[in-house]
């Protein structure tokens, strides 16, 4: 899944040959190799806690079993959806790119519904009171936002 999202959607919607900025960002265009990176560790160190802390994996047929809150997870409730954002993001840079601007905010919203409508509720109900203090101490997304109370 994330390969698709990261790596295949954008090759083909790059391979258009369309919508590139109206001003070329010159050599600053490399910096989007920062969230790149960024966000391959974010996502590895997030699916890496999954299997080792959690005994389960990112795939939906073997979630983790015991809640993770340890590594990136301290930080942000979502790091792998932060880290594939991020990776989207140093791709439009990257190559200057404004459909794939677009296709970032279409994916950001699609993950912020899916985990406000279906993932934490669903974690609310398996870790009960112990994802709820967790909620109250970490913030969704932002690492450096505090969490509601």
């Amino acid at each position: 899944m994330p390969g698709t999202v990261v790596g295949l959607v954008p090759y083909l919607l790059l391979t258009r040959g369309e919508a590139v900025f109206p001003v070329s960002f010159g050599l600053i265009r490399y910096s989007g190799i920062i969230p790149m990176i960024t966000g391959i560790v974010l996502y590895i160190a997030g699916a890496t806690g999954f299997v080792e802390k959690g005994k389960g994996t990112p795939a939906p047929i073997d979630p983790p079993r015991l809640l993770v809150t340890s590594g990136p997870y301290r930080f942000t409730r979502n790091p792998m959806y932060l880290g594939g954002t991020l990776i989207l993001l140093g791709e439009a840079v990257l190559f200057e790119s404004a459909i794939l601007l677009a296709y970032l905010l279409f994916i950001f919203l699609a993950f912020d519904l899916f985990v406000i409508l279906y993932e934490e509720p669903h974690l609310r109900k398996v870790f009960g009171s112990a994802y709820e203090e967790y909620c109250r101490n970490v913030p969704r997304w932002l690492p450096f936002r505090r969490a509601r109370s």
